[in-house]
């Protein structure tokens, strides 16, 4: 379907509220949809954010070089938290006596948690993973720590974030399916035990896919969590090594299964054509540390290509980053400048970069929304030709 097909525009296509009790106060609404591509609007206690959407990673309560003003200004309405490094420092019981995440960051707005399922992945090697949970050696002190569905969900609630993750385990790329297999059968096992621990109505609780590329393992997985009680659906275990096709494959598949009347989050998928690409088979929501993490080594997006700002060629260039770009940094300072404060290891630049990068993927999830809502979407993305 292109556009509304004569409907108006604001008219809601589909409207689920969170949770099974009907008590939450998150809710998700789609607005439109062009073809797949679909925009929506969630409600949540902390305010609503558009979607498709992309959300700032700010992993220790804080998303790095930039303040929670400049955040504001660059337009985000949710940003992401982590629920094993929280909970590791400063803790999850000290938060909860500060009343919670958004109290203790002094963040009004929306707050996704990480279960810590991806520390699962990441931390494998200091990992002992079994059915009752995963032990892992703190990468801080050394200290034993223990994370079972019950504990992160626990965690996540002390936090009091808007939308909490089931806790899952992820495995890498290559796999071989029998390992595949046995972390998509645990993530499920685990994700139903997630459930069961939920106390609070006030924070939606969301389900991790498991399954690696294979697409019998992904149906399986897809299918058992889909007639579980979940406020929304992720894509876990994808953008880990494997082929972009190999991804989009899941996407297709994922597509067909999970109930469309909840939010879709294509975890840790930050290049922007891919976005584009997954927005264009039905995904709502993203994150990733690429735009702040690229940022602070010197590299900015832009629809041109990427810059590497320490480049001798920048040295003299009075030009903004990019032109038409309505960022603090693009509006007042020159390539030059920024060349300047990078090569002088200078706080700013990573600052000011940080604010581009954000601004650019806001920017792009703007245009992509507004393309939905005008059943555009095609158009816009056949325009927009990114280069690398």
């Amino acid at each position: 379907m292109s556009g509304l097909q004569g409907s108006d525009p604001s008219r809601s296509l589909a409207w689920g509220e969170f949770g099974v009790s009907g008590k939450q106060n998150v809710k998700f609404e789609i607005i439109a949809q062009d073809g797949k591509a679909r925009g929506g609007r969630v409600e949540t206690g902390h305010g609503s954010f558009d979607t498709p959407v992309f959300m700032p990673v700010g992993t220790q309560a804080t998303v790095k070089a930039v303040t929670h003003e400049q955040l504001k200004e660059l337009g985000a309405h949710i940003i992401l938290g982590n629920a094993y490094h929280l909970a590791l420092r400063p803790g999850d019981a000290l938060i909860a006596e500060f009343g919670g995440l958004h109290k203790f960051m002094a963040w009004d707005r929306a707050i996704l948690t990480d279960s810590g399922g991806f520390q699962v992945f990441s931390l494998a090697r200091m990992a002992k993973i079994t059915d009752e949970g995963a032990a892992f050696q703190s990468h801080i002190d050394g200290s034993r720590v223990f994370i079972t569905p019950e504990r992160s969900i626990e965690i996540q609630e002390r936090l009091g974030a808007d939308i909490m993750m089931a806790l899952d385990e992820c495995v890498g790329y290559p796999c071989e399916k029998e390992r595949a297999a046995e972390a998509m059968r645990r993530s499920v096992a685990w994700a139903e035990r997630c459930l069961t621990a939920r106390k609070r109505e006030d924070c939606a609780l969301f389900a991790i896919t498991q399954g690696g590329v294979h697409a019998d393992l992904r149906k399986e997985c897809s299918e058992a969590l889909a007639r579980m009680p979940f406020d929304g659906y992720a894509l876990g275990g994808l953008s880990v090594g494997e082929e972009w096709a190999r991804t989009a494959e899941v996407l297709a598949l994922s597509d067909e299964i999970l109930p469309r009347e909840k939010p879709r989050y294509l975890m840790g998928v930050g290049l922007p054509e891919n976005i584009l690409d997954a927005v264009e088979m039905g995904v709502d929501m993203f994150d990733c540390v690429l735009p702040t993490r690229n940022a602070r080594n010197g590299e900015a997006f832009t629809r041109a290509g990427r810059i590497k700002i320490r480049n001798e060629k920048y040295k003299r260039d009075e030009s903004p980053l990019e032109d038409g770009c309505d960022c603090y940094a693009c509006r007042n300072f020159s390539r030059a400048y920024l060349r300047h404060l990078f090569v002088a290891d200078e706080i700013l630049g990573l600052t000011l970069m940080t604010q581009h990068n954000l601004r650019f993927y806001m920017r792009l999830m703007e245009g992509i929304r507004s393309a939905i809502r005008a059943g555009t979407f095609a158009q816009f993305k056949a325009g927009l030709r990114l280069e690398p």
